[in-house]
């Protein structure tokens, strides 16, 4: 489906890709290359995606401060049953 780029360089994006990727009018998308070097349109997250460190976000546990995660990480026969 060819498109006219605008002199302002504005495209209409086709109905049926619009249709399809759920494009109303206001709606953000993004332009992104992929490996082969080919520019991909996907609509725009609504909100940002977390980041790959997010799951490892958190605490250690209930009960466990600051010295007892320190003696577990330093010395492996802590916490076990000998």
């Amino acid at each position: 489906m060819p498109a006219t780029v605008t002199t302002k360089g504005q495209v209409t994006i086709p109905k049926p890709v619009r249709d399809l990727l759920g494009l109303k009018p206001g709606s953000k998308v993004d332009f992104r290359r992929n490996a082969e070097g080919d520019v991909v349109l996907k609509p725009a997250e609504k909100k940002p995606g977390k980041s790959r460190f997010a799951v490892f976000r958190g605490h250690a546990g209930e009960g466990m401060d600051t010295d007892a995660i320190m003696a577990l990480t330093r010395d492996p026969a802590v916490g076990r049953d000998a």
